[in-house]
């Protein structure tokens, strides 16, 4: 065997030399920063609520929706509307 190794030594002489590693850096950092944003974006689609897209409700909107099935009486209803405005 060589006294540099396998690859002629420490800046792998199989061609490309220093340029090479440099590349492949660059080539895994793309690799891990395309992974990292998919995985991103997919958490964030799941938070929407997928395809809806409506950002979801507003604390109010959520208020007149349990005040209209019954679920606050209204003045529990009038101190919570108060205090959202």
């Amino acid at each position: 065997m060589m006294p540099g190794g396998m690859f002629g030594g420490p800046w792998g002489s199989g061609g490309f030399g220093i340029f090479g590693m440099i590349f492949m850096l660059v080539f895994w950092v793309l690799i891990i920063a395309g992974i990292v944003l998919v995985v991103k974006w997919l958490v964030e689609q799941g938070r929407s609520g997928g395809a809806s897209g409506s950002g979801g409700e507003s604390a109010l909107d959520i208020l007149k929706k349990r005040y209209a099935r019954g679920e606050i009486g209204k003045e529990e209803f009038e101190a919570k509307k108060k205090d959202l405005l």
